[in-house]
């Protein structure tokens, strides 16, 4: 027999292969020993030295992937080509697939969360090595719904026990901004709208760093905000011939969707930048609006921090300052004041508006709840009155004095018993 093997009886290397019935058999031709026997399935390592070994041991079992692990498997890998994603990044997200499906949960699992597995271990895949990929991208890619991803992305990294790093903002936003069509003129996009990716991309980023301070990232899609803070950034750059644009009309020239809440977060951003305009000297006599004041985002970011400390901040600070000294001045002083006031006829300056509270949105615009209907009493005044609810009702001393004596004779008629017949 080619390939080695020795007859256990006689040494022999002459073996041969021996059909008996629907089983393959050695048999030593110098001896007629029957070496093997009814071997269905062998290890790799076994197959040298003709052994049986039993079935959960064998090659065989590598065999054992459901079809649907199997379709999984390749969704896995046609994703990370979708993505261009390196060949390392395949490898680990088809090992968290293969680690996720030997729990009998995820087996037995629905079709719809099988498929949005897949996209679960390539998004764990890519927040580990710090690949800016969101939950929304792969939900597109996968039509999936993004409750459901969601759900099944918290299990998943339970289930593992995996440690997977929240995604940067700032790379999430390079990401984002290079996929917008206006940095190169086209015929789609006339030639005043084109605009410098590095100077779009700057100003963006400080829009969203604003954005971040202010509460309006917190707890957030980021898309709906970065889009947002582009638009602005845009429109800043040339005002003069941006300002008719509508976010609307922008999305479709950056050939992007517009997210939903995109138009509320717009607001959010210009209430805030209007704030920070009322502290500045050179801006207060212009009465700026919502669509005015993006001329002057390059200056408002210039002092972005001081400006948001006077606007949001210090100005709480300085008001209960405020209102300790006038206190304390209306306590020693108030004589003088007014002899003071009285020789020096100056008109009273108008108290200025208290600053804005620096809390998230949610806490300033609480959500309207449902007040349940009160369950219908029907009172009919024949129901009893315990004795802790009637010194509620007593309001003078005559009448706690009244009911004291009736609780007296109450009580001594109990005493005494009943008349005997």
């Amino acid at each position: 027999m080619p390939g080695g093997g020795r007859c256990p009886d006689c040494g022999s290397t002459e073996l041969v292969e021996d059909s008996h019935y629907s089983q393959s058999q050695l048999v030593c031709s110098d001896c007629g020993c029957v070496v093997t026997e009814g071997v269905l399935t062998t290890t790799f390592s076994e197959e040298g030295n003709l052994r049986e070994v039993t079935y959960s041991r064998s090659t065989g079992e590598n065999e054992q992937v459901s079809r649907s692990q199997q379709r999984g498997l390749c969704r896995v890998r046609d994703l990370c080509r979708v993505l261009q994603l390196p060949s390392t990044f395949e490898d680990t997200a088809v090992a968290y697939y293969k680690q996720a499906y030997r729990h009998s949960g995820i087996r037995a699992a629905r079709l719809q969360k099988k498929e949005v597995l897949v996209g679960c271990c390539v998004l764990i895949t890519c927040r580990q090595h710090n690949w800016p990929l969101t939950m929304g991208t792969i939900c597109t890619l996968l039509y999936a719904d993004l409750d459901v991803f969601s759900g099944t992305y918290m299990q998943i990294v339970k289930l593992l026990g995996l440690d997977v790093p929240s995604l940067c903002l700032i790379d999430l936003v390079k990401t984002y901004c290079s996929s917008f069509k206006l940095f190169q003129a086209s015929p789609s996009v006339p030639a005043k709208y084109v605009e410098d990716k590095e100077k779009m991309l700057s100003r963006t980023l400080q829009l969203v760093e604003l954005a971040d301070e202010t509460w309006l990232v917190t707890g957030r899609h980021p898309l709906p905000v970065i889009t947002a803070a582009t638009f602005l950034a845009w429109q800043s750059l040339q005002p003069s011939n941006r300002l008719t644009c509508s976010l609307t009309r922008f999305c479709k020239l950056a050939n992007v969707d517009l997210p939903y809440p995109a138009s509320s977060r717009l607001q959010e951003l210009l209430a805030v930048l209007l704030r920070m305009a009322e502290q500045l000297a050179w801006l207060q006599v212009l009465k700026l609006d919502k669509r005015s004041v993006v001329k002057y985002i390059g200056d408002l970011l210039q002092h972005r921090h001081t400006l948001i400390r006077k606007a949001f901040r210090e100005g709480t600070a300085e008001v209960e300052a405020q209102k300790e000294l006038q206190g304390m001045g209306q306590g020693q002083g108030q004589g003088k004041e007014e002899v003071g006031n009285s020789s020096l006829d100056f008109p009273e300056r108008k108290r200025s508006a208290s600053p804005a509270l620096l809390l998230p949105p949610c806490m300033l615009k609480p959500p309207k709840r449902v007040c349940p209907t009160p369950p219908i009493s029907t009172v009919t005044g024949d129901e009893n009155i315990s004795d802790s609810e009637i010194e509620q009702y007593l309001r003078t001393p005559q009448e706690v004095r009244d009911f004291q004596r009736a609780q007296a004779a109450r009580q001594s008629a109990a005493m005494s018993g009943p008349n005997p017949p």
